[in-house]
């Protein structure tokens, strides 16, 4: 299954910003991309060779983003339990999928849920800097 262009760009955006953030590592578990701060994931990513569609699952416990969230085309509570914690999954290739920008701000809002208060403080130096 071929992955539309717009959806794998806006993917390698939100991969890249992910992985911009302080503390940031990207690994691999299951076969599938994490980015992860602290040895805690912030953002799972999937995969990006078309085995899987075009998604990304991120912890929002901020009511109205995760409320927002979930009308996304196609998003869903993510699965094995963690939708209860929070956790959202959107897809990418829907039409109508969010812009990379707001995936982002989800991606930053989760990350700020995980990250040590260290990091989170480098990461607004970063941003007022």
């Amino acid at each position: 299954m071929a992955v539309p262009r717009n959806a794998l760009k806006k993917w390698a955006k939100v991969r890249e910003f992910a992985l911009g953030l302080p503390g940031a590592t990207e690994e691999f578990p299951w076969g599938e991309s994490v980015a992860k701060v602290n040895k805690k994931v912030f953002v799972f990513l999937g995969v990006d060779d078309g085995s899987y569609p075009l998604a990304l699952t991120v912890k929002l416990t901020d009511e109205s983003a995760h409320a927002h969230a979930l009308t996304s085309p196609g998003a869903e509570p993510a699965g094995y339990g963690l939708g209860k914690a929070g956790w959202v999954r959107v897809p990418l290739a829907e039409p109508g999928a969010p812009a990379a920008e707001l995936l982002c701000d989800w991606v930053e809002e989760s990350y700020r849920v995980i990250a040590p208060k260290r990091l989170i403080t480098e990461l607004d130096a970063a941003d007022h800097g």
